[in-house]
């Protein structure tokens, strides 16, 4: 049987991880085309006319689209950094899964399993 707790306690620390060194092997390149897009990416997210909670939750709702687990994992952690409840969290997904169709529902599981991972307890539950 899958001990989903351990499992579950597992998916950020091996994103981080991995993430970082991704970007030391990224950053090692000294190539100008790869500063170039980490630096519009960091830009796109920064607040304008969209603030950053809805920028985050754009970001969730493409990542589940095009079935970016490590993405969703970003983007997730940075929604609920913003103080995003799980009922905006989830209206956000559902739009992905309605754009996407069936094809996200794997992406969509495994989001809803990590979001427990970083809630804070009380609001596992919430239904807000």
């Amino acid at each position: 049987m899958v001990n989903i707790k351990q499992m579950e306690s597992n998916l950020f620390e091996d994103f981080k991880s991995r993430r970082a060194l991704g970007n030391e092997k990224v950053n090692e390149q000294n190539f100008l085309p790869y500063k170039r897009f980490f630096n519009l990416d960091t830009n796109a997210y920064s607040d304008g006319a969209l603030d950053d909670k809805t920028k985050e939750l754009i970001g969730l709702s493409c990542s589940l689209v095009l079935r970016c687990n490590d993405c969703v994992l970003y983007h997730l952690e940075n929604c609920v950094k913003l103080g995003l409840s799980r009922s905006q969290i989830n209206e956000a997904m559902n739009v992905s899964l309605v754009i996407g169709g069936s094809i996200v529902i794997p992406h969509l599981r495994h989001a809803l399993i990590a979001l427990d991972e970083i809630l804070p307890n009380s609001e596992i539950n919430n239904l807000d």
